[in-house]
């Protein structure tokens, strides 16, 4: 057990509690307690003493032993401790059996996450994707006793759906959850017209994934002038950003941001927030920014595959910028970290370090998505030769009676786009 100084005065004082299960977790327990710890102060509360256990498998009614369980009360009375935070998803009578002995608020890392996103969230997609999460969570939680209704808005702070819809049923939630997501269909599909425009408009996409506070709304700050927020917590922009950019070899792209991954990202989080996560689906190419200081980069990495895969959008190319280089004290890490992660770039962000060599490399890989092909263009269709002209390379161009016959270097999606046009009548 340690005892941390929170430096500051917090509305909430919480106890946390690590749990690591035999074989279950491949993350190392200290890791898992400075992951929670940080998501704790994220969402506004102070860490006042943190607890690590280990168990072979989680107990039926208590999660931890009964013994354990009555240690943490003992602690949380002595420090009074306003919450308790478990770094593993209870089950509602783990959560209830944990409170009749600690007597202080028990929530788990699932809650956690979930009201964090409730506090970031801005826009009115994020405020739905949000509410829809935490609703999806809570209701399997709902007891006849009506314990857990009381729970809605329990995370630290009481954010999201909270204490104005202590009152609800099990039928009106069901239909509040129905209700959200039709308006994120409706918002899902505008998203994918705005996708289809762009797609019309020649821009390659080029979406920026990686760990939360990895470094994403910095590098597209410094990439675009964008004013994305900035703060060294967890989660601090949710609400997705879109750029555009002309990249050395004139491609034009659209930069689109998107919201930080978590090892073990709470499965609610990732189908509510599917609607902006197609993002990552529809690019041309992923940027993926890997914090290289931390002390987890190998498994933040993994954690990032984990939500690719589960996205389906794993197998898409893939460039890595190796962020917060200028953190790093010794070249060795630097350069075994560009030998284990391929097709990588180490840079800062921060300071704007080979910023401009991540770029260089951005151009050649869209270079690969791009093919050559032989174009004839009829006099009533003369405006696809500006077309090509701005977003490809023309190497050859002739007059053929009425139309123009072009050899020419284009994007994979431009070349089909205009095969198609040329094939209309």
């Amino acid at each position: 057990m340690k005892m941390w100084d929170t430096g500051r005065d917090k509305k909430e004082k919480a106890i946390l509690v690590a749990v690591d299960i035999e074989g279950e977790n491949s993350w190392k327990i200290e890791d898992s307690v400075r992951e929670l710890r940080e998501l704790t102060l994220s969402s506004g509360a102070g860490v006042i003493k943190d607890i690590a256990c280990h168990r072979v498998k989680p107990t039926a009614s208590f999660f931890i032993g009964k013994g354990k369980a009555e240690e943490i009360s003992n602690l949380a009375q002595e420090l009074e401790a306003d919450t308790v935070i478990f770094s593993e998803d209870l089950s509602s009578t783990q959560q209830r059996n944990l409170e009749e002995i600690i007597t202080a608020k028990t929530i788990d890392r699932t809650q956690l996450i979930l009201d964090i996103f409730a506090q970031r969230a801005r826009s009115m997609e994020g405020k739905i994707q949000v509410e829809l999460a935490q609703l999806e969570y809570l209701l399997p939680r709902l007891t006849g006793k009506g314990i857990f209704l009381s729970r809605l808005g329990g995370g630290i702070g009481t954010r999201g759906p909270g204490e104005k819809k202590l009152e609800v049923d099990r039928r009106r939630i069901k239909t509040r959850i129905s209700r959200l997501k039709k308006e994120l269909n409706t918002l899902s599909r505008r998203r994918w017209s705005l996708r289809r425009h762009r797609k019309e408009g020649a821009f390659a996409t080029v979406a920026i994934v990686g760990y939360t506070n990895a470094g994403k709304s910095t590098l597209i700050n410094r990439l675009t002038g964008a004013h994305q927020d900035v703060r060294h917590t967890l989660f601090s922009t949710l609400d997705s950003v879109a750029r555009k950019f002309t990249l050395p070899h004139k491609q034009k792209v659209l930069f689109s941001d998107t919201v930080g991954f978590l090892h073990r990202l709470p499965h609610h989080l990732i189908e509510a927030f599917k609607a902006t996560l197609e993002e990552v689906k529809e690019a041309d190419i992923l940027l993926h920014v890997l914090d290289a200081s931390s002390a987890c980069v190998y498994e933040q990495n993994e954690a990032v595959h984990e939500v690719l895969r589960e996205l389906e959008a794993d197998r898409k190319p893939m460039l890595v910028a190796l962020n917060k280089i200028d953190l790093i004290k010794d070249d060795f890490s630097i350069k075994r970290y560009l030998k284990d992660f391929k097709n990588s770039v180490p840079i800062s962000a921060l300071k704007g370090t080979n910023v401009e060599l991540l770029l260089e490399q951005l151009s050649v890989r869209l270079d690969d998505l791009m093919a050559e092909a032989e174009l004839v263009i009829p006099q009533d269709k003369m405006h696809l030769v500006d077309l090509v002209y701005r977003e490809g390379q023309v190497f050859k161009s002739e007059y053929r009676g009425d139309k123009v016959y072009l050899q020419v270097r284009l994007p994979h999606r431009i070349k089909a786009m205009l095969e198609n046009l040329l094939q209309k009548k």
